[in-house]
């Protein structure tokens, strides 16, 4: 298990004289058309300790970052201070270029003048210049105060734990193990391959979907730092980044791998359910294989529907349990892939008429029926040949506050799935070049072909003569039952807006409904990982650019549609990103993380303990026995891996004897001061 390092003791002795440079970027404009730099510099160098004062057209451009270098340099700089963009763009650019100067980082401080001057008081060059003079000028008095800090070093386990066995569950394990890291991968379910494997073919390469997946289950078994365990689902998880102690609740098959009446048992099952990998369109037994050529290939007991009738064991009872026995295991990790998948929309009762109208289905079921549908046999729904066929977009996407109804937690699915547009352009392709006689309208509220290669199938399929008809979000199609004698048994009602308005009733034989992308429900693996969801409730990287796949928890990392959206090439993608993250973070076999923890003070801690309580991170902070002048007292004390720098226990404390380091108590008062001070005098040209 992996301990806790020293801190390293930082560079650049605190107790020498400050010296400041500070510096005034013009950032390309974007500040300079409204602040006044050259004043603003002026102003700043006659602050105490200020050395230098300059302004740059771009201090992040190579010539900006090497005139700060030169300066530490010549000038004996011990304190940098930049105003520019936002803190999150560039602050650690700076950071950067001090450390290759020979100066501490942490002795560094950014001031986002362009997004607290400029760009707020754009109509106010006055105003946002005296502005960005009080915010540089707290900078500076900050910067007075800075200490030489050292990055926090943890041991850290090479072994990543990947919880999901769908297509970017699978690339990421692989590719984390490519890094000669070991991986274990879980998924609740009792085989591999998560939603892919109910497709026939993908967009835009129109490879095999089932061949693609297999080809990288394939590579993902054969990988000897692999280990797979289906019927597996994570209950517990403690620890922090390079050290979280996993627990896992493996369940049980029932029927053993060297089992060899596979056929027989299953044949011998007298239990029969609604098959879920065909959406219902058949049926399989409680001894069951998801699909032919699955992973594993071992066949599962459905415990729920399981009857315990003990026909299977009748077969060859010595391969066969009925006692779904668990086992609980615990897997030291260094990091966790979150690669849970989505769920698909389900349309509420009465939604176009599903539920209500057996003719009204959803595009996923639809392409099941494609599949058991084999070539040259007429397309039949109920036993009944179809002949005009209606697509409707945005079932579960798009939704407006007001006219859609919303979900279970009140909110509305107010954003865009973005792979159903293309998802059925591409089946409509299919359906018209297999069966050229069927006629298809394609009803939409906008078409989203975003990808590369995407926009084909919306030209393949004009050119097809499919009927394209497009309706407002605030004005849906109507589907309702044909009346009597009607040849077709479905109306579907439609004003188009290709057509200026123009109000369209098309008789149909099959309404299929192109449902969204939804959030997997996994409160309880949020709650125990400590992530958040966004405002769309998909989980929330820290930021969508800079740093895509990380949560704000350090070591847990983000893979797939359980992030957001994505097709089946962006999932691969951002599961290869976030398997890119984890080769970094483990690679070495050592974590380093930024300083900016809170610090106790114990000549100041009385041991009150109300730190701890208002504190929301578990072991950020505990009491622990210090011995003082041989009495036994408790003080409080930081376990730095676990503390998030939130600054609560800050505030909670009655004797300021908590700071959070970068943040102190005294430098947030010398940044008031400074703002709240006169500005500083300069001389105004003629």
């Amino acid at each position: 298990m992996p301990e806790e390092s020293e801190i390293t003791q930082p560079s650049n002795s605190p107790h020498e004289e400050v010296r400041i440079g500070v510096y005034t970027c013009h950032c390309g404009g974007n500040i300079s058309d409204v602040v006044r730099c050259e004043r603003v510099a002026k102003a700043l160098n006659n602050l105490p300790k200020v050395v230098v004062s300059r302004t740059h057209m771009a201090m992040c451009s190579d010539a900006g970052q090497a005139q700060i270098e030169d300066d530490i340099r010549e000038l004996r700089l011990n304190r940098v201070v930049v105003g520019a963009c936002a803190p999150s763009l560039h602050e650690q650019t700076f950071r950067g270029t001090v450390t290759r100067a020979g100066l501490n980082p942490y002795l560094y401080c950014h001031v986002g003048v362009r997004e607290q001057a400029s760009w707020v008081h754009s109509g106010d060059p006055e105003g946002a210049t005296d502005k960005a003079i009080r915010l540089m000028s707290a900078g500076v008095a900050k910067a007075r105060l800075l200490k030489p800090l050292a990055r926090i070093r943890l041991g850290a386990e090479q072994h990543a734990l990947v919880v999901g066995g769908g297509v970017a569950g699978l690339r990421a394990a692989w590719d984390i193990a490519r890094q000669g890291i070991q991986v274990t991968l879980i998924e609740k379910s009792p085989f591999l391959g998560g939603r892919m494997a109910q497709l026939e073919s993908m967009f835009p390469t129109g490879e095999t979907a089932r061949q693609a997946l297999h080809d990288l289950i394939e590579k993902v078994l054969a990988h000897p730092q692999i280990t797979v365990r289906t019927c597996a689902e994570l209950t517990a998880v403690k620890g922090y980044v390079g050290d979280f102690r996993a627990h896992i609740r493996q369940g049980s098959r029932g029927i053993s791998d060297d089992f060899a009446q596979i056929d027989a048992a299953v044949a011998a099952c007298p239990v029969e359910v609604p098959d879920e990998f065909n959406y219902g369109l058949s049926t399989r037994k409680a001894v069951y294989l998801a699909y032919p050529g699955c992973y594993p290939a071992t066949p599962a007991i459905d415990w729920q529907s399981c009857t315990q009738c003990g026909a299977c064991l009748k077969v060859n009872g010595r391969g066969i349990s009925l006692e779904n026995e668990t086992e609980t295991l615990e897997v030291n990790v260094g990091a966790v892939v979150v690669a849970t998948g989505f769920n698909l929309y389900e349309p509420r009762p009465g939604e176009y008429g599903y539920g209500e109208l057996p003719e009204v289905i959803t595009l996923p079921k639809l392409i099941r029926l494609l599949a058991l549908t084999g070539n040259g046999k007429e397309l039949k729904w109920n036993g009944r040949p179809v002949q005009d066929i209606a697509f409707i977009h945005c079932v579960g996407s798009r939704q407006i506050e007001g006219i859609h109804e919303p979900q279970s937690d009140g909110q509305v699915n107010n954003y865009c799935s973005r792979v159903c547009c293309t998802a059925t352009l591409h089946t409509v392709d299919e359906l018209r070049e297999r069966f050229p006689n069927v006629n298809v309208f394609d009803i939409h509220e906008d078409i989203r072909t975003y990808g590369r290669g995407h926009e084909d199938y919306y030209i393949r399929a004009s050119a097809n003569q499919v009927c394209f008809l497009r309706f407002h979000g605030d004005e849906m199609p109507q589907v309702l039952p044909a009346p009597l004698g009607d040849a077709h048994p479905v109306l579907v009602k439609v004003k188009d807006y290709l057509t200026w308005g123009e109000e369209i009733e098309v008789p149909v034989d099959l309404v299929v409904l192109a449902v969204g992308v939804m959030p997997r429900q996994i409160d309880d693996l949020v709650k125990m990982l400590k992530i958040s969801p966004g405002t769309d409730r998909f989980l929330l990287e820290v930021h969508p650019k800079l740093r895509p796949v990380e949560t704000a928890v350090p070591g847990i990392v983000l893979a797939g549609t359980a992030q957001g959206p994505m097709n089946i090439q962006e999932s691969c993608a951002a599961a290869s990103a976030a398997a890119s993250k984890v080769a970094v973070l483990l690679g070495r076999g050592l974590v380093e993380l930024e300083p900016f923890v809170a610090s106790v003070d114990p000549e100041r801690c009385d041991g009150c303990g109300q730190c701890i309580q208002v504190c929301c991170y578990e072991d950020a902070i505990s009491l622990q026995p210090f011995s003082v002048d041989g009495r036994q007292v408790q003080r409080a004390a930081v376990t730095v891996a676990n503390c998030v720098g939130c600054g609560a226990c800050v505030s909670a404390c009655p004797t300021r004897a908590i700071d959070v380091q970068n943040w102190t108590l005294d430098q947030y008062e010398a940044m008031i001061d400074a703002i709240a001070a006169d500005l500083p005098a300069v001389e105004v040209e003629a």
